[in-house]
C-alpha cells in the first residue's frame, strides 16, 4: 500500500487529536497508509527514518501549526527533493493573520511559507477538516498519478471470482435458470472505509420503488450484513419464490452482486423488456446513492458491469400487459454483459441514455429487437417519479 508521512510537532495533546480524528482518517480514506515518525520508527536514527519517510511517501501532510523548526526543516528537505506537489500544508485557523482569533506577536505561518495554499483547522470543527483534507488528498493523487496510454484495470478479478464463488451453491439451490450480476469498481484512488461506514451506506442507499430492491439490507439475524476483514457480506436466501440476493462491498469501495431475476417467479420462458429497464435504472441509481453515501466525490468516475444470465431459449415480453409488442424469437445466447464509465455526477444526468447502452444489448439478441427512445424515456422517468407501470 502506497504510504502518506505527516509532519507534525510531536508531544501537544491538541494536534495528536486533530492527527488521531482527521489527518489519518483521511489519509486512510484515500487508500494510504498513515506514518509518523514517532509512531513508525524502526528504531534507527530518526534524521534518516524521516528522510526515507520523505522519500518514499506518495503524499506528505505537513502541519505548521506553532511554528515548530523540525516542521519546517522537514518540509525545507521534502522541497529540495522536488516533492513540492506531494506537500499538502495544514495549520490551526489563528495563525492566519486575517482570522478574528489571530494574536499579533503570537503564532504565525512564516514568511516562506505564507504565500502558499494553506487548509486552516478550527478547534471544534475537526470533522471539516477531516472531509476537507480528503478531498485535497485525493486531487494530488489525481495529478500526481502518471499519464499512460494504458489505463489501470479498476476491476479485481480475483476478488469478483471469489465472490462468484460464494454464490454458487445458493442460487443453485433456486432452480431458477435467470440471473442478474451486477458489479461497480471506482477509478484509483480508491477509498478506505471501515465496515460500519458501509453498513450504513449500504442500507441508505436502497430504493424500495420495484418492491425486492437491489441490494436489499435486511435487519434479521440470519440475513443482516456480515463484517469481514475487507468489507461486508450478505447472503438472503429461500424467504419466498425461491428468491436468491447476494451482495458483497469492499472497504475500497468494489461491489458485487448477484441476484435471481423477477421474469422467474412468473414465467421462465421470457424476459420482461420493462423489468429489464426498470432494474437496470434502479441500479444505476443505487450506485448513485451508495458512493454519495460513502461521501466520494461527484467528479469521480465508477466502472458499472451488468450481466444477464440464464437467456438461452427466452422469448422477450414485457411485465405490464398494456404494452403490445409483436413476438419475438427465442435467443440462443446464454448470457449478455454491458459494462460502462462514467463520473457519478453523470448517473443521474444521462440516466436515460445510460440505461438504453446497458439494456439494448440485450434486446437485440430477440431477432434484432428494439425501442423507441421515447420508450426509454417513459420508463426511465416513470420510476424515478415512483412509478413501475
Amino acid at each position: 500500500m502506497s504510504q502518506a508521512f505527516i509532519i507534525i510537532q510531536i508531544g501537544n495533546q491538541e494536534l495528536d487529536d486533530v492527527c488521531k480524528h482527521a489527518i489519518v482518517p483521511a489519509i486512510e480514506a484515500c487508500g494510504l497508509d498513515a506514518k509518523r515518525v514517532d509512531k513508525h520508527n524502526q528504531g534507527g536514527l530518526l534524521k534518516s527514518e524521516i528522510i526515507t519517510f520523505i522519500e518514499q511517501s506518495e503524499i506528505i501532510i505537513a502541519d505548521l501549526t506553532n511554528e515548530r523548526p523540525n516542521c519546517y526543516l522537514e518540509i525545507g528537505y521534502a522541497m529540495g527533493i522536488d516533492k513540492f506537489r506531494n506537500l499538502i500544508l495544514t495549520v490551526r485557523e489563528d495563525h492566519n493573520p486575517e482570522s478574528p482569533n489571530y494574536v499579533k506577536g503570537g503564532h504565525k505561518v512564516h514568511f516562506d511559507l505564507s504565500g502558499y495554499d494553506l487548509l486552516y483547522w478550527t478547534p471544534g470543527q475537526v470533522a471539516d477538516f477531516k472531509r476537507e483534507l480528503e478531498k485535497r488528498i485525493r486531487r494530488r493523487l489525481t495529478i500526481l498519478a502518471p499519464s499512460t496510454s494504458t489505463p489501470m484495470i479498476p476491476w479485481d478479478n480475483e476478488w469478483i471470482s471469489k465472490q462468484r464463488s460464494s454464490t454458487i451453491s445458493g442460487f443453485q439451490a433456486t432452480q431458477n435458470p435467470g440471473f442478474m450480476e451486477i458489479r461497480f469498481a471506482l477509478n484509483h484512488p480508491k477509498p478506505y472505509k471501515s465496515q460500519k461506514e458501509l453498513a450504513e451506506a449500504a442500507q441508505n442507499a436502497t430504493i424500495h420503488t420495484f418492491g425486492w430492491p437491489i441490494g436489499v439490507y435486511m435487519t434479521k439475524e440470519e440475513f443482516r450484513p456480515q463484517p469481514q476483514s475487507d468489507g461486508i457480506v450478505a447472503e438472503i436466501g429461500g424467504i419466498e419464490r425461491s428468491m436468491y440476493d447476494f451482495w458483497a462491498l469492499r472497504r475500497n469501495g468494489d461491489y458485487y452482486l448477484l441476484k435471481t431475476i423477477f421474469e422467474d417467479e412468473r414465467d421462465q420462458t421470457k424476459l420482461f423488456f420493462d423489468t429489464r429497464i426498470i432494474r437496470v435504472t434502479e441500479t444505476l441509481l443505487y450506485c448513485a446513492r451508495l458512493y454519495s453515501r460513502l461521501e466520494i466525490e461527484s467528479t469521480t468516475v465508477v466502472n458499472v458491469a451488468i450481466k444477464h444470465g440464464g437467456l438461452m431459449n427466452r422469448f422477450l415480453g414485457a411485465a405490464n400487459s398494456s404494452r403490445f409488442m409483436h413476438e419475438t424469437t427465442s435467443t440462443t445466447e446464454e448470457e449478455v454483459e454491458s459494462e460502462i464509465s462514467v463520473s457519478l455526477n453523470k448517473l443521474e444526468a444521462d440516466l436515460v441514455d445510460l440505461v438504453k447502452q446497458i439494456t439494448a444489448p440485450i434486446f437485440i439478441l430477440f431477432n434484432f429487437f428494439e425501442l423507441s427512445d421515447s420508450i426509454y424515456e417513459e420508463i426511465v422517468n416513470n420510476y424515478v417519479k415512483g412509478q413501475t407501470s
